[in-house]
This record gives structure tokens, sequence and C-alpha cells, in this order.
């Protein structure tokens, strides 16, 4: 910018020229280089009663015409003609209307004027919460292929509509397996006491023949059995099982934690993640593992156990199986049945840690103990489809690039997955609807996309990954096209900083992005070269070698409590945290959008190497795209597997 730019500084009753005011000038530029500006530029920033007025020299092309919306015309009010703005012709004056409120940040960080915007839609004007009732309270939990997800989906696409994103809609691919829903679960100790228990049910498992009482027995399997070890206890046990309720494996004793962790990481935890000088990461050290007596027969792995137990229970007459949650104040984490089969298992719940223990007491006393079970389990066919759920803000000159932001919209069922992830949905939803709402009009399209899948193996981000880009190795048309994509799946605490797949360049871009929210915490960007899947989906992008931009947040009771357990309800949202963590994003990724260049990848020679696949079933894509269907039809009554 050059020294003779003039600042005039509008207040209701003052008029002051200042020159040479080195911070504004520095950073305005860089707002300006930002903004691609076209030769007409009309700006509408809100109806602050003080305004800052910019006017700024620019090339004969350019023309601005700066409006004061909201306030009405007085006698204060400067009126810039073109003739006094221009005295000849190789002077041109472009004016903006920035919030004086704002000038600050405008000094610390260059498009003050947007992100003041952007910071005030997502604090004064958040829908955040809303969204968060919606996807928790009304349709959680969103369990993939459920009813209870298909309408959380058709819910999104309809908002985003009315919110004025383009082209949404559900984009399907073979889950393989039907949907499955618990719909009644009552759970009863009647003798020697009467209460209730707490518990939750495995997912894809049976119901039971409506309520049934009997007797509880405990087994306790052999440590790392062979074959014919199991085999052994098996026909131990068989006369023993049929008509019982059984409890299989010890009571886990989990000890008082008298050092709970911090809700908040410190300054030195971030830095040395996020920072400039950031650690990377190791991963513990593993204990050595035995040397196996070559003699001894090999153990059984915990798959083949675990499958050979649920048979053994089917087959012999077990009434319902029980196992410990194995986790303290009665948090209970409940999967599924690896083989996604309801024949192939017996009723089986997961029960709290402290009723577990309480009846495992009663047992050692030789005491008999009747337990009391209703549960109703409901399969659905339709399910083995599930959907990717898509909208958009289209760009302008580079509308065929990508800018694209998402969490998973999917969760376990023990809860209403508020904060794994409805949260990391909402926040992305909300980013959008800012962007959308402030009328911005980025360079490339920003996309959003609200995963399923994602708890049984980050399955749709990677069907979507490899059906519109390819990857690395086997690139489609769109790949060189695809400019990032930004992940939250880590809870409710407020964004620290960004984990960027690619070379440092990429890094120090998104560093310089994040740069304006120091004040609000976020700390930095670091790159990694890791293209091994798991932990979330941004690692699908990584994976086939594209920008995985996945966002670090604090922990708050993320990995204690919540994370896939009973207690993932709304109430454990932040609201102020998840606010932030919208603007943040919304602000990353238009700045993503509007840059000259895609963020830099690995050169061809310095691409890592992608891990080998594990030989399971993938899965694939169908080709229509649905139309979300009405509320009324489908509304029902982060270590990842990869974790668990």
């Amino acid at each position: 910018m050059r020294v003779g730019t003039v600042v005039w500084l509008c207040l209701p009753s003052t008029v002051l020229t200042v020159s040479g005011s080195r911070g504004l000038e520095t950073l305005t530029m860089i707002r300006l280089s930002a903004l691609r500006l076209p030769r007409t530029i009309d700006v509408n920033l809100g109806d602050d009663s003080r305004t800052l007025y910019l006017v700024l020299q620019r090339t004969p092309s350019t023309v601005a015409r700066c409006a004061m919306y909201n306030r009405p015309r007085s006698a204060n009010t400067p009126v810039f003609s073109e003739p006094k703005l221009m005295p000849n012709r190789r002077v041109i004056a472009l004016s903006l209307v920035l919030s004086l409120f704002c000038a600050p940040i405008l000094a610390q960080n260059g498009g003050g004027d947007l992100l003041a915007r952007i910071r005030k839609e997502a604090m004064d004007r958040s829908q955040i919460m809303k969204t968060m009732h919606m996807l928790t309270d009304v349709y959680g939990p969103r369990l993939t292929g459920s009813p209870n997800h298909k309408a959380a989906a058709d819910w999104a696409v309809k908002q985003m509509t009315a919110w004025g994103l383009s082209n949404a809609h559900l984009e399907p691919w073979d889950f393989g397996h039907p949907g499955w829903l618990n719909e009644r679960l009552t759970a009863h100790i009647i003798s020697p006491v009467k209460d209730p228990l707490v518990c939750e049910v495995l997912s894809w498992t049976p119901s039971t023949k409506g309520t049934v009482q009997a007797k509880a027995l405990q087994i306790v399997l052999p440590d790392r059995p062979s074959q014919q070890q199991l085999t052994d206890f098996f026909n131990a046990q068989k006369s023993r099982v049929r008509g019982r309720i059984v409890l299989v494996g010890k009571h886990t004793i989990v000890p008082i934690n008298l050092n709970p962790p911090p809700k908040r990481n410190t300054e030195e935890q971030v830095q040395q993640r996020f920072g400039p000088n950031a650690r990377p990461f190791a991963f513990p050290t593993p204990s050595p593992t035995p040397t196996p007596d070559p003699n001894a027969p090999k153990p059984l792995t915990n798959a083949q156990i675990a499958e050979q137990l649920d048979l053994f229970l089917r087959d012999n007459g077990a009434l319902v199986r029980v196992n410990d949650a194995g986790r303290e104040f009665r948090q209970i984490r409940a999967f599924n049945n690896r083989t996604f089969d309801v024949n192939k298992a017996v009723p089986t719940v997961v029960m709290s840690n402290e009723d577990y223990g309480r009846i495992t007491r009663i047992l050692a006393d030789g005491t008999d103990v009747v337990l009391e079970f209703n549960i109703v389990n409901r399969v659905y066919p339709e399910g083995t489809t599930s959907y990717n759920t898509v909208a958009e803000i289209p760009g302008t000159d580079k509308t065929d690039e990508v800018i694209m932001l998402g969490g998973h919209l999917d969760s376990w069922h023990a809860a209403t997955g508020a904060t794994d992830n409805a949260i990391g949905c909402a926040i992305m939803m909300e980013a959008a609807r800012i962007l959308q709402g402030l009328g911005v009009k980025p360079r490339r399209t920003i996309r959003v996309a609200l995963w399923s899948g994602e708890e049984e193996g980050l399955l749709g981000s990677q069907v979507y990954v490899k059906q519109h880009f390819g990857s690395f190795e086997s690139p489609k048309a769109d790949y060189e096209k695809f400019g990032g994509y930004f992940n939250i799946d880590s809870g409710t605490g407020l964004v620290r900083g960004a984990g960027v797949f690619g070379p440092p360049e990429a890094a120090a871009i998104m560093r310089e992005i994040l740069e304006p929210f120091k004040a609000d915490g976020v700390v930095g960007a670091v790159a990694t070269k890791s293209r091994n899947l798991g932990g979330s989906d941004n690692t699908s992008f990584s994976q086939a070698g594209l920008p995985g931009i996945g966002m670090g947040q604090d922990p708050i009771e993320y990995n204690s409590n919540t994370w896939h357990t009973n207690l993932d309800t709304y109430e454990r949202i932040l609201e102020d945290d998840v606010k932030k963590d919208a603007m943040v994003v919304a602000w990353s990724a238009y700045e993503l959008a509007i840059r000259d260049n895609l963020l830099p990848r690995f050169a061809t020679n310095d691409m890592p190497a992608k891990p080998a696949e594990t030989a399971t079933t993938q899965p694939s894509a169908t080709p229509q795209r649905t139309v979300p269907t009405k509320k009324s039809e489908n509304k029902t009554t982060k270590p990842r597997r990869h974790r668990r």
C-alpha cells in the first residue's frame, strides 16, 4: 500500500484525518489481496453507529461504492464525491466500511471486517444449540443403518436448504448390514433384593422372548485359551447355562482415580502439540510380548473366542448374556455384536460396573440371585443402504475446486451421541450457515459432509473419497481440484490447533489462517505425514494423499466421561466453546476458499507410502441419490475400533 493512503475516522459529531496508520495499512492490504476485488464493490457490515472508512489509492480500473446501512443520514455524515477523491485520473478511491469496535482486530489480522462479522454472527446469532437439540434430543441415538440416522440426515438436508445452501442431498452407500434399534429395555434384580439395574443393550443382538426371569450364573473363561482348552471349558459348562442369565467374566476392579485428568489443555501442552516447535507424536512403547513356548498350543484370538462364546450360549439355551461395563460412575460403553447378525448371539446387555459387582459379591456368598429382563430390539433390512449428507456454498471463478468440512452424523446407541459426534456436525453446519448468512462469495465451492458408518470403521467417508476423488495411486478427475477437508470429532472443547496432512508449507498456511484466534486459545498448526487410517474421517482423506485437517480440541470430559458412553447427551455441550469453534472453522474454510492456490501437497517423490490395507470387506457406493422423506416417516420412538 502506498504512503498516500488516507484514513477518515468518522464519529457521529467529529471528522478526523489520519495518515500513515501503519498497522491498518499493512493488514488492510492483506485483506484487499484476499478479496480479489471486482470493478465495483458494495460493502455492508451491519448497523454500528460508529463507522471506520478507509480510502485507499488504487488503479484507475477499480471503483468502490461505500454504503452506510441502517443509519440515518446526518449533517456530519461525510459524502465522498469522485472529484474530491480523484483529483486526477491516476487516483481512484476504494472505500471499505468497517466496525470501529473491530479496529484492534483489523490491526492484528487483516480482513478484520469479515472476521468481525463472522465473530458477531457466531456468538450473537448462533443456531448451533438448536441444531444440537434436533440431532440429539429429537433424532438421537443415530446408529448407522437405523431409521434414527436416516431421519437425522433428512432433517439436515432440509435445514441446510432452508439456510440457503445449494445441492443438499443424501449420497447412498452400501453398508452391507441391516439397521438395528433398541426400543425397550428393563432390567431388575428380583432376589434376594429388589432393585433396578443400569444396563445398555449390545447392538445387533436379538430381543428376549417377552419378560424373562431366571437365576444368574457367572462363568469365567480361561485366559488366552487354545481351541482344546476352550472346548473343554464349554463342555463343562453346557449343563449349567440352559435357562440361566449368564454373567460373562470376572468383576472388573475399577480403582478410585485420585488425579482425574484436567478438562482444559495447558498452554504448554498445546504448544507441544501445535506450536512452532511441536514435538512429533510418539506412540507408547508396547510391553514386550513373552516368547511363546513352541510346544504349547496356539492361543485363540479375542475375536475367535467371542464368536465361539456367543454360539455356545445360543446353542445351549442361555436366556441373556451380561457383560461388565468396567467403568466408574455407572458409565457404560455398549458397542456391537461383531457379526452384525442377530441370529448368531443371545440377547446381550452391558451392565454398570457397580451393579455387576454387587451381583458378583452376592453370588460369592453362595446366595442365588434372580434377575429379570425385557428387551425389545428391531431389525431394519433397508438399513443395508446408509447415507452421507452433503450440501454446499457454490464457488465463483474456481467453483470446480472444493474445500470440505464435516463430521460423522452416526453415533453409538447408549446415549444420544452429543459429543460424538452430533457436535462436530453442528459446528460444521453452523460454519456453513454463518458464511451463507453473511453472503460471502468464496472463489472455491465450500462443501459440508455429514458422514455415516464412522463408528464401524470410517466407512461412509472412505466411500465418498474413493468415489469422488480416488487416491494418489489412482486419482480421479477431481483429485487435483481438492483443497482440504476440516474435521471435528473430539467433543465439545475449544479448538486449539490443527493437524494438516501435507508438507510443512501446508501447515504454515494454516498457521497463518489461524493467527487471528490466538486470543481465543488457538495455537497453530502442524504437518503430518501419516497415511494411516483411523481416529476419524480426516484420515480417509489423508490416506488418499489429500489434505485432511483434523482440528484438535480441549478434552473437557470427552475421554473421561462421554466418548461412546451412556452419558453422551446434550447437557455435556459447552455452548461458548462450540460457538467459537464454528467461528474458527468458518473463517478457516473461507480463507482456503479464496486463496490463489490450493494448499501445497507432497511432491510425487515425497508422498508417504500408503499402508497395506487389511483384508476386510470394503463398503461400496450405490449410484442413485435419494430425496429426503418426511420426518414423520422415519422418526422412531477416538483410539476407535481402530478405536476399541
